[in-house]
């Protein structure tokens, strides 16, 4: 099928359009909304910009909407973004990288509904701890662009998640019940590189800032595609 991916350059929405190609579907284009809200209810902030130097990446068309991130507000805005989208690329469906969330796959299915498109989630209901290491070996590098969660720190913002990584946080979740993909909420990930990139980004400035010892953003100043 022809589909359309939401896509928030992060681990969960990139991995999903890598799910869907290696099915046989076609992705005409990408879908990305940017927030005036930094704690919006359905949209990934941190790092949202690079969506479209990763779009360049992968060759893929890139929709952009904008919304000031209002709960519920924002769904008409995500819905207008989708109508445009679909309206200049021929699509049939949409990609989420929903794992759990019933409040933002509830009403994607919703928008979907009303606009005539089906919904594939590949990721729904998988193994978080299984999600993560099918990531690493499949050559996934992707970083943390924010942290909010007890066990995290200012280290963690900017670091490349590797083997080593995924051991703390397995040791985390034994400990505290944490959520290893971040489905909690207790991180956000920007993918740097993945078999879908002709290029990889390299982040050339970039600044932490934090609110407390365990929540903070990684914010991007300056970033590029290299050669791999």
């Amino acid at each position: 099928m022809k589909l359309a991916a939401l896509f928030t350059g992060g681990k969960d929405s990139t991995y999903a359009i890598y799910l869907a190609k290696q099915q046989g579907h076609e992705i005409t284009c990408l879908i990305t909304m940017k927030s005036e809200n930094p704690d919006s209810y359905m949209f990934h902030t941190p790092a949202i910009e690079l969506t479209e130097l990763q779009a360049e990446s992968m060759d893929i068309p890139i929709v952009i909407g904008g919304t000031e991130g209002i709960k519920e507000e924002e769904l008409k805005d995500l819905e207008k973004t989708i109508q445009k989208a679909k309206d200049n690329f021929e699509f049939e469906g949409l990609i989420t990288g929903a794992l759990f969330s019933e409040y933002q796959s509830s009403r994607i299915e919703k928008i979907a509904e009303k606009l005539g498109l089906k919904v594939f989630s590949p990721l729904w209901h998988r193994s978080q701890e299984k999600l993560m290491e099918e990531l690493l070996e499949k050559g996934f590098k992707f970083i943390l662009t924010s942290v909010a969660g007890e066990g995290m720190s200012k280290d963690w913002l900017g670091k490349i998640i590797t083997n080593s990584e995924l051991d703390k946080l397995k040791d985390l979740n034994k400990e505290t019940g944490f959520h290893i993909a971040f489905e909690g909420g207790e991180a956000e990930s920007l993918v740097l590189d993945c078999p879908l990139f002709k290029k990889k980004i390299k982040i050339i400035e970039s600044e932490k800032i934090m609110e407390n010892d365990y929540t903070g953003r990684l914010i991007v100043k300056k970033a590029k595609l290299i050669k791999k």
